[in-house]
């Protein structure tokens, strides 16, 4: 998900570049005044609210903008990303802002700010006046609005220089080469993410050898927690004792040791194009802790992908799987492939659902051949990689 702000003071053409931007990267457009117009409009609990402060000569309140914000993002989850129009213009809207993100398990990529000398801003905007009819472009009122923006912004700015995503451009040259800048402040910041995704699927429905495919295929790195598990115990490290020790005695892995492999795999993440996770998470307390895992390397999930294979299939994998080398302890009879498969129904097919909030799931019919499933889940995958872009 792509998400930005966009600031600059009236006059700074954030009209122009925000439409140019709306369609470059198909983001989703938040002004807060076109949204509480909406809210007012459409008689909403939240737009009545506000109905009745602005009609008693008041201020629209924090709290009620961060609520039709939220709103709005949630009611639009399958958008490439948002672009913040004039939000957040306080410093404590900074911080609303940021955590509304952490809320909703994505952050802003990077603050753009329009940089154009105040006596450009005034012609600007009385040149627009001749045209405009608006009553509020007049010398004595424009330069007002400016002197508010200044000392408003100022305090935010600061904020997102902190944060390292902060980054300002000349306004006052010519459309395209804004356009052409701000593109390049956008790619370079997003290739500094990772491309993270999660690989879910019914025990039989291949999402194992698709994973190890797409990783080799997109150069991500492949992490598989029973393979992991696996490697130690061959290993004999100290972690992978007490994991045979464990399986000698008919226990679960905790979660702890689980989370401390998985965090060796990310400490390798200035050295990769992003992770391929498959069997993690598997409850929804796993996925709490992968989304806190990524948080810790400035990074979130990207993509959610979902093989969908008929159950029938799946059991007739699972038996036909029982007869190769590959067979897993949990396919030499009929009894454990379907207490497998009510495992992953009970506890997995939850965090799916969750996700399915937060982020849009692809869904893939994993029916077919290898090479065929591969090519589905490959095309989405792509799609990823242009709305990172």
């Amino acid at each position: 998900m792509l998400n930005i702000a966009l600031f600059g003071p009236p006059g700074a053409g954030k009209g122009t570049q925000s439409e140019f931007l709306i369609k470059r990267y198909n983001l989703f457009y938040i002004s807060t005044g076109n949204l509480l117009r909406k809210e007012i409009a459409d008689k909403t609990y939240l737009g009545l609210q506000a109905k009745d402060i602005i009609a008693s000569g008041g201020l629209v309140s924090d709290e009620i903008i961060v609520q039709i914000i939220e709103k709005t993002i949630t009611d639009n989850s399958d958008a490439n990303g948002f672009l913040f129009d004039g939000f957040p213009r306080t410093y404590i809207q900074a911080y609303i802002l940021e955590g509304l993100m952490i809320k909703l398990n994505t952050s802003l990529n990077c603050l753009i700010s329009l940089k154009v000398p105040v006596e450009e801003s005034v012609s600007r905007l009385l040149k627009r006046g001749e045209t405009s009819g608006r009553n509020d472009d007049n010398e004595k009122v424009i330069r007002n609005r400016l002197q508010e923006y200044y000392e408003k912004t100022l305090p935010v700015q600061h904020f997102f220089q902190e944060r390292g995503i902060y980054h300002e451009i000349d306004g006052s040259v010519d459309i395209e080469k804004v356009n052409k800048t701000i593109q390049q402040v956008i790619s370079s910041e997003l290739n500094k993410r990772l491309f993270n995704v999660v690989i879910f699927g019914y025990p039989g429905s291949g999402r194992g050898s698709q994973a190890e495919f797409l990783a080799d295929k997109y150069r991500l790195e492949y992490v598989a927690t029973g393979k992991m598990l696996e490697q130690e115990v061959n290993n004999q490290t100290e972690i992978g004792k007490k994991i045979f020790m464990l399986y000698e005695n008919g226990r679960l892995v905790p979660d702890e040791t689980v989370v401390k492999l998985i965090e060796k795999k990310l400490e390798k993440h200035n050295s990769v194009r992003g992770f391929i996770f498959k069997g993690f998470p598997r409850t929804l307390v796993q996925s709490y802790i992968l989304d806190g895992l990524l948080k810790k390397h400035d990074s979130c999930l990207s993509q959610v992908i979902e093989l969908k294979v008929p159950t029938l299939d799946l059991i007739n994998r699972l038996d036909a799987r029982s007869k190769t080398t590959d067979c897993m302890p949990y396919d030499t009879s009929t009894a454990k492939i379907v207490k497998r498969l009510q495992e992953h129904e009970e506890k997995t097919v939850p965090v799916i659902e969750k996700y399915k909030q937060v982020h849009r799931v692809s869904r893939i019919d994993g029916r077919g051949s290898f090479e065929e499933v591969a090519a589905r889940i490959s095309a989405e995958i792509e799609k990823g990689f242009k709305t990172l872009r």
